[in-house]
C-alpha cells in the first residue's frame, strides 16, 4: 500500500509540474502578444478601418442572411423563425428556384472556364508582343468589363424588329424572311447572354494573368532548357503555371464569382419570356426587392453562397496540382 501512495504521489507530482508547465507557456504566449500588440499597435491601427469596413459590408451581411434565412421577414414585421421551410420550399414547391438553379449552373459551368481559359490564353499571347502592342491590346480587351452601359448596345445589336443591327443585316443579305426575336425567343435568350458575358470575361483576372507573365523569372525558363523542356506548352506546365499560382487562383476566384452572379435581366428583361435567362440572382432580387420576401430571399443567397465557395474549393485543388 505505501508504495502504491508512493506511486500516486509521483504521479501527482509529475502532474502538477506538467499543469505549471502549461500555465507558464501560456503566461509567456499571453505576455508575447500583448507585447506584439503593444510593439505593432499602429499598424494594427491603420488596419482597423479595412476591417471595420469589412467586418461591418462583407461578414456581417453574410451571417445576417444565413440566420435570415430561417425566418420570415418581411422588414415592416419582426422576424418569426421558422426552421428549415424556407429551403423545403425552395426544393419541394418552388419550381422557378429550379430552373433559375439550372440556368445559373449552365451560365457558371460555360462562362466561368472558357471566360478563364480565354483570358489566361490571351495573356499568355499578348505577352509575346513588345511593350506598346501588349498595353494597347490589354486596354481593348480589359475595356468591356469597364462597361457598365455595354447592354444598351446588345439591345439595339440584337433588337427583335428590322431595326436591330443583326436582323437588319440578315434581311438584307436574304438570309432571313422576317426578324428574329432574339431577346424574346426562348431559343435564342440564354445562348446570347453567354456571348455578353464571355465578351466582358477579360477582367481583373486577365490583368492579373498579365501581371504574373511579367513576373516570371526568366533565369526558370533558361534552367528548364537545360532540364529538358522541350516545347511551349511544357514551359508552360512545368515552369510558368507553378510560377503563377497566386495569379491564377485570384484569377479563378474573380471569374467563379463573376459567373454566378449574372442576370439575364438586364437584356431580356424581367421575367424574361418563359423564364428562359432567369437566374438566381434574378430569382433573389425578385423576392427580396419586390415582394420583400427577405427570409426566403436569404435562403437563396445562401444556396448561391455555399455553391460559390464549392467550386471554389474545387478549382484550388485543381490549382494546387499544376505542374505535377
Amino acid at each position: 500500500m505505501s508504495r502504491l501512495t508512493s506511486k500516486e504521489k509521483t504521479n501527482a507530482n509529475i502532474e502538477q509540474s506538467d499543469h505549471n508547465s502549461e500555465r507558464i507557456l501560456e503566461n509567456k504566449n499571453d505576455k508575447k502578444t500583448k507585447s506584439s500588440l503593444v510593439k505593432h499597435k499602429s499598424i494594427y491601427l491603420m488596419m482597423a478601418p479595412y476591417f471595420i469596413l469589412f467586418f461591418s459590408f462583407t461578414v456581417f451581411p453574410v451571417m445576417f442572411a444565413i440566420v435570415m434565412s430561417f425566418a420570415n421577414f418581411n422588414v415592416l414585421q419582426a422576424p418569426v423563425l421558422v426552421g428549415l421551410n424556407n429551403y423545403k420550399d425552395l426544393l419541394l414547391n418552388d419550381p422557378l428556384f429550379l430552373q433559375s438553379l439550372q440556368n445559373t449552373l449552365i451560365l457558371a459551368l460555360i462562362i466561368g472556364p472558357i471566360g478563364y481559359i480565354l483570358s489566361f490564353l490571351m495573356a499568355w499571347v499578348l505577352n509575346e508582343f513588345p511593350r506598346g502592342v501588349r498595353v494597347f491590346f490589354t486596354v481593348v480587351l480589359y475595356a468591356p468589363s469597364l462597361a457598365g452601359t455595354a447592354t444598351s448596345i446588345f439591345t439595339l445589336l440584337f433588337s427583335s424588329d428590322s431595326t436591330g443591327y443583326l436582323n437588319a443585316l440578315l434581311l438584307n443579305w436574304g438570309i432571313i424572311s422576317e426578324p428574329i426575336l432574339w431577346l424574346q425567343d426562348p431559343q435564342w435568350m440564354l445562348t446570347i447572354i453567354i456571348f455578353v458575358n464571355l465578351w466582358q470575361s477579360f477582367g481583373i483576372g486577365f490583368l492579373s494573368f498579365i501581371a504574373g507573365l511579367q513576373g516570371i523569372d526568366k533565369s526558370l525558363l533558361e534552367a528548364g532548357e537545360i532540364d529538358g523542356v522541350r516545347n511551349r506548352w511544357q514551359e508552360l506546365w512545368y515552369i510558368v503555371l507553378p510560377s503563377m499560382r497566386p495569379q491564377l487562383m485570384f484569377g479563378a476566384v474573380m471569374s467563379i464569382s463573376g459567373s454566378f452572379a449574372i442576370t439575364g435581366s438586364a437584356l431580356t428583361g424581367f421575367p424574361s419570356t418563359g423564364y428562359a435567362t432567369h437566374t438566381l440572382i434574378d430569382h433573389i432580387q425578385d423576392y427580396g426587392l419586390i415582394r420583400f420576401e427577405l427570409g426566403y430571399a436569404s435562403a437563396i443567397t445562401v444556396v448561391l453562397f455555399f455553391l460559390t465557395v464549392f467550386f471554389n474549393l474545387l478549382i484550388q485543388k485543381f490549382i494546387a496540382r499544376v505542374g505535377e
